[in-house]
C-alpha cells in the first residue's frame, strides 16, 4: 500500500472515529438528561435505576401488558406514589424502559465496531449475528424498542428519540466505514443501505421472535447468509 494510501485510510478513520465518539456523546448526554429530567426531588439511593431495572425484568418474565407503576412499586419494594416521581405515566415508563434498551444495544455495536484487532469483515459479520442474536434473546424488549406500542401510537418521549435517533445514526456510520473498506456497496446511498440493512435483520429477528422460525441453532447459519449476502452485492457492484 502507497504512503498516500495509508494517509488517505487513516484520515478516513480518524472521521469515522470522529463521528462514532460524537453519537456516542450524544446518547449518553440524552441518558443523563433523562434521569436529572425525571428524577428532581425525590430521592431513594438510586431508585430509577432500580425501577428502570424490575420493569425490565417484569417485561422479560411477563411482557408488556404486565407493566404498571403499581406492580412496578410492589416488585421494588416502595409506596405506590413512588414512581411517579420519576415516571409521570406508564407511557413515559414505557419510553424509560426501550431507551435502557437502545443504550445497551448501542453498547454493544460500539464494542464491535471498536475492535481494531479484528479486519472489517469480521466486525460486520459479528455486528449482523449480534443484532439478530440480541433480539431473539430479548424478545419483550426487542418489542418495546421497535413495536407499535410506542411509535405507532406516538407514545414516544423527546428523551427517547435522544436515545433511539442517534442509535441508528451510528448504523449509517458504521455502513459508511463498511463501504470505504469495499465490503459494502459503494454505489448506494450510506442512509438506504443501512435502511435495508437493518430492515433484514429486522426481518430476521421478526420470525425468528414470532416462532415463525421455532428452530433457533439455525441463528448463526442465517446470519452468515446475510452477511455474505450483503458483502457479495459489494463484490458485484
Amino acid at each position: 500500500m502507497s504512503a498516500v494510501n495509508v494517509t488517505d485510510t487513516r484520515e478516513e478513520e480518524a472521521v469515522v472515529t470522529s463521528a462514532t465518539d460524537a453519537a456516542v456523546n450524544t446518547i449518553s448526554n440524552a441518558v443523563s438528561n433523562s434521569v436529572s429530567n425525571t428524577a428532581q426531588s425525590y430521592h431513594h439511593g438510586d431508585l430509577r435505576t432500580a425501577l428502570l431495572n424490575a420493569a425490565a425484568k417484569r417485561l422479560s418474565e411477563h411482557g408488556v401488558d404486565s407493566l404498571s407503576l403499581r406492580k412496578l412499586a410492589e416488585d421494588a419494594g416502595v409506596s405506590r406514589t413512588a414512581p411517579y416521581h420519576h415516571f409521570k405515566d406508564k407511557s413515559a415508563l414505557l419510553s424509560a424502559i426501550a431507551a435502557k434498551g437502545f443504550s445497551d444495544w448501542h453498547s454493544t455495536a460500539k464494542r464491535i465496531f471498536e475492535q481494531e484487532d479484528k479486519t472489517p469483515s469480521a466486525r460486520f459479520r459479528e455486528f449482523v449475528c449480534e443484532y439478530v442474536g440480541y433480539a431473539a434473546a430479548n424478545p419483550e424488549m426487542y418489542e418495546l424498542m421497535f413495536g407499535r406500542t410506542i411509535w405507532q401510537n406516538n407514545a414516544a418521549t423527546g428523551d427517547l428519540k435522544d436515545v433511539a435517533f442517534p442509535c441508528f445514526q451510528f448504523q449509517v456510520t458504521m455502513t459508511k466505514f463498511w463501504q470505504n473498506k469495499g465490503l459494502l456497496p459503494d454505489n448506494q446511498d450510506a442512509l438506504r443501505l443501512a435502511q435495508v440493512t437493518w430492515g433484514t435483520l429486522h426481518g430476521i429477528a421478526r420470525l425468528l421472535i414470532d416462532g415463525i422460525y421455532a428452530d433457533s441453532s439455525h441463528i448463526q447459519e442465517m446470519c452468515d447468509c446475510a452477511a455474505d449476502l450483503f458483502m457479495q452485492a459489494s463484490n458485484k457492484a
